[in-house]
């Protein structure tokens, strides 16, 4: 059996040979079901490994989400005792200890910094950004007949399996 590498360079023979009028007829017929039928079983190997393939990315993704999942729960309980341990020790006042294992404090964070008010930020503290392309506004544009000389819609071809 042939690789599919092999096989597209015997179509391309084929197309020489039909191109040729010196080439036999019934040698063209005989010449292209055989590689017809080659293409067909490569054809029919490949889908089989593709989806497997898709398969298997999709049990990948579908354990991501699970994972991720549990993740925010095992986070939020995190979250959930730590504010808890936070209160009880206001509370109790005792907001400093340590115990055989760990050190606990209720310490002052860094100050961040909060903008009141946006419109009133001096220009020096503000950073420049290079404008970017609205391409899905173009596009829309592009398909209910806008004409420009700068840029075009191009349709493209994709295999699909079915």
């Amino acid at each position: 059996m042939s690789s599919l590498y092999q096989l597209t360079e015997q179509f391309q023979e084929l197309l020489s040979m039909a191109l040729d009028p010196e080439t036999d007829p019934e040698a063209l017929a005989d010449t292209m079901e055989a590689v017809d039928g080659e293409i067909e079983v490569k054809a029919d190997g490949y889908a089989k490994v593709m989806r497997n393939l898709e398969a298997d990315a999709s049990a990948i993704k579908a354990e991501i989400a699970r994972l991720t999942e549990r993740k925010k729960h095992i986070e939020a309980n995190v979250d959930r005792m730590k504010r808890s341990l936070e209160t009880a020790m206001r509370l109790t006042g005792k907001t400093k200890f340590k115990t055989s294992l760990f050190s606990f404090n209720i310490a002052k964070n860094p100050a961040s910094l909060k903008i009141d008010n946006p419109d009133r930020v001096p220009e020096e503290f503000l950073i420049p950004q290079d404008p970017k392309i609205n391409t899905t506004a173009i596009k829309k544009e592009l398909k209910e007949g806008t004409v420009y000389d700068w840029c075009h819609l191009e349709q493209s071809e994709s295999l699909r399996i079915k």
